[in-house]
């Protein structure tokens, strides 16, 4: 396809260039989809994410990527958390391995 688009018009001596803007358009217009659709959303995701790992404090409930559910017992200085998944029994985990999703739907299927 991008062969098509990038071939030179034919040596026939036409003077009309129109060919020539018409593709660069077309390129430029399928960047602009490939970054409206694809990339801006996954930038705004990520940013979402970060913005949850850094607010989660003590006491919240939370689910690791993996499906395991707890609750946040101490946040400690190196950027671990220390989750509690049972009674007595605790984990230490990093911050990215709390999912955003799980956490959210959690909290929004279950009363408080």
């Amino acid at each position: 396809m991008i062969q098509f688009l990038l071939m030179s018009p034919p040596a026939g001596g036409s003077s009309d260039s129109s060919g020539g803007w018409f593709n660069m358009v077309f390129l430029v217009g399928i960047f602009a989809v490939m970054y409206f659709f694809m990339i801006r959303p996954q930038t705004k995701k990520a940013k979402d994410q970060k913005n949850f790992i850094d607010s989660i404090e003590k006491g919240t409930k939370i689910v690791t990527v993996s499906g395991v559910h707890g609750r946040i017992t101490k946040v400690n200085e190196n950027g671990t958390l220390e989750v509690e998944i049972d009674t007595n029994t605790k984990v230490v985990m990093e911050r990215s391995g709390i999912s955003m999703e799980m956490t959210k739907a959690r909290l929004e299927n279950k009363p408080v």
